[in-house]
């Protein structure tokens, strides 16, 4: 679906999910130090949260800017539904509904939502989905709530960014606000296997990119400064024949997750990988982060020998731990202390919760926290700084908690 996860098996059996899109990756490359070890390794593990709720393929979970009273599910099929903070809870309610207009087959659909960072005061959220096209069309728009935050109108959707996709998967689909209070919006290199369409040393195309709009300027995006080609002219429907100045940094196979550190400012993200490796990256501007040349901190194309001139993952592991990376969160909350600082993350295929320090270098060894046997899809942090996560499959959501 969303993210071009591995393997086949697993989208088959979850109706839509993941494909790792075949092919294979050599494990030469450029040789990476590890980080050091942490000073100390948090235990964590997890518990039912909102027992009382379940979605229809959640894909997102968050609160709105400054309102914890509140919880937002993401669901696949083209439905935001809004919950109350409330342990016993038993209801959630449409926020947004555009299921008509949403094509959610394979990896498609409604992918991602990011609510303008004042929200309610500027009525404003933005939304990541897909619909039909040749064969699908990736969408970025602005939609307007019109009874001070309770709903947003579908009536009101004004496009903002559309990609035209190759593929059915790979499309990436995460969007946020950064703490600049420009909107970022992560795509995959337009699916299928080996980088099919050549699009991720592509720069001349949003695909397997991060991007960076000024929503607040221009129409219907300005360009913020800094972004590596901000002097080109903008590229319609995804591509163009100069480098695309929404382009923040590129070389990724199919972004899934990512978040900035509500104290640092770093952007982290994870990379789904395609033979052999899962990665998480720190993305800095006009950041090359190798795919297809390399996965992860190895050579793929070609198998033994390729540049070695591209920024490092801060980690990664093999197929043997896990088959389809779900970024997190640096945990910046008070009920775990240990925690605090560690940039926590999952895996889709394998149901395990991982971590590195936010501090780690380059080639720092995850910490393997908990194998949950749960289909990990995304992660929720709430205002209070404390994490979330989706189970797929269920439909539930999880809280991390400290380990007795």
């Amino acid at each position: 679906m969303f993210r071009g996860k591995n393997p086949i098996a697993i989208l088959a059996s979850s109706l839509l999910l993941l494909s790792a899109c075949g092919g294979g990756g050599g494990s030469n490359g450029p040789v990476v130090v590890p980080g050091p070890p942490p000073s100390a390794t948090p235990t964590i593990t997890t518990a039912v949260a909102f027992a009382n709720l379940s979605f229809n393929q959640p894909l997102a979970l968050m609160q709105a800017p400054g309102d914890a009273t509140r919880w937002f599910a993401v669901e696949k099929g083209g439905i935001i539904r809004v919950f109350a903070n409330d342990q016993n809870t038993t209801s959630a309610s449409v926020f947004l509904d555009i299921s008509g207009r949403v094509n959610s087959s394979n990896e498609g659909g409604l992918l991602g939502l990011a609510f303008h960072p004042d929200f309610p005061v500027t009525p404003e959220a933005f939304v990541s989905y897909t619909r039909s096209g040749s064969p699908l069309v990736s969408y970025v728009s602005r939609f307007l709530s019109t009874d001070n935050g309770q709903t947003l109108n579908a009536a009101t959707e004004e496009v903002i960014l559309t990609v035209d996709q190759p593929a059915t998967n790979h499309n990436g689909g995460d969007i946020a606000f950064g703490p600049d209070n420009f909107l970022y919006i992560g795509f995959g290199d337009g699916g299928g296997s080996d980088d099919q369409f050549a699009n991720g040393q592509n720069t001349s195309t949003l695909m397997g990119a991060i991007v960076r709009l000024d929503v607040s300027g221009g129409s219907p995006y300005g360009i913020p400064a800094g972004n590596p080609f901000e002097a080109n002219p903008l590229c319609a429907g995804g591509s163009g024949t100069d480098p695309c100045p929404e382009i923040f940094a590129w070389g990724l196979r199919n972004p899934w997750r990512f978040s900035f550190d509500s104290v640092t400012s770093k952007l982290w993200a994870a990379d789904v990988g395609q033979g052999a490796w899962e990665e998480v990256d720190v993305i800095t501007p006009g950041g090359n982060y190798g795919w297809n040349v390399r996965e992860g901190a190895h050579c793929f194309n070609p198998p033994t020998g390729c540049a070695d001139t591209f920024i490092e993952p801060i980690t990664e592991y093999d197929h043997s731990q896990g088959r389809s990376i779900t970024g997190g969160f640096v945990y910046r909350g008070t009920a775990i202390p240990e925690l605090v600082g560690w940039y926590v993350f999952g895996d889709f295929g394998s149901g395990r919760l991982f971590g590195v320090p936010e501090s780690s270098a380059a080639g720092t060894v995850p910490t393997v926290f908990a194998d949950t046997g749960l289909q990990i899809v995304s992660f929720g942090r709430g205002n209070d700084g404390e994490l979330l996560f989706l189970d797929f499959s269920s439909g539930s959501i999880r809280r991390i908690v400290d380990a007795p």
